[in-house]
């Protein structure tokens, strides 16, 4: 079971330099927008890149797409990597852009 966490828990924690936030989008969609101190890793990229980006399976990664079902896809992916903080943000950017969060 994924875990899940909201776009309002996400903003309250963007300045939080234990958290690493990750935008699983295609470079394209990240480029026209995206959460200030994400990193962007596709997520038909993310088993290969992860460790290279998080090497610690214990820190709390937050991961986002535009809906939220990649992001899913993604936090499924590292849970089976042995990461065990990876939550999926709900609704991902729709979610983001109804709540009028900054995007840089």
């Amino acid at each position: 079971m994924v875990k899940q966490i909201s776009a309002d828990e996400v903003n309250r924690a963007i300045e939080n330099p234990a958290i690493a936030i990750i935008d699983v989008r295609t470079p394209q969609e990240y480029s026209k927008g995206s959460i200030k101190r994400s990193v962007n890793i596709p997520v038909d990229e993310i088993a290969e890149k992860i460790e290279s980006t998080v090497p610690d399976k214990n820190k709390t990664i937050y991961l986002y797409c535009l809906s939220g079902s990649r992001s899913q896809m993604a936090a499924d992916i590292l849970t089976n990597l042995g990461y065990v903080q990876a939550f999926s943000m709900s609704n991902g950017l729709l979610m983001w852009k109804f709540k009028k969060y900054e995007l840089i």
